[in-house]
């Protein structure tokens, strides 16, 4: 007999709750490590970043500490562009 363990993971994904806040927390989280990524690449300061986005110190600051919930798409996209990036959209099945 083969007998799949569940993970802990697993389990608390099937937690409607669980799993929309995992996802809300996983979000935040990839946004942070791209920027931090994108702006270590490109050499640039939070400072810098602000300058060349229009986006403030203060924005970018919360964002890199994943402390931002509710970036607007006009922020975000600034700040990708800024470092070279364009955002697109796919759909998900």
């Amino acid at each position: 007999m083969n007998k799949t363990i569940e993970s802990t993971f697993d389990k608390m994904m099937k937690d409607k709750k669980q799993k929309e806040l995992f996802d809300k927390e996983y979000n935040k989280f990839m946004l942070s490590e791209f920027l931090l990524d994108a702006m270590k690449e490109e050499h640039l300061s939070v400072r810098k970043l602000s300058e060349r986005s229009g986006v403030s110190t203060s924005i970018i600051q919360n964002i890199k500490t994943e402390k931002s919930s509710n970036i607007t798409l006009n922020t975000l996209q600034a700040l990708a562009s800024s470092l070279g990036y364009r955002i697109n959209f796919e759909k998900v099945s």
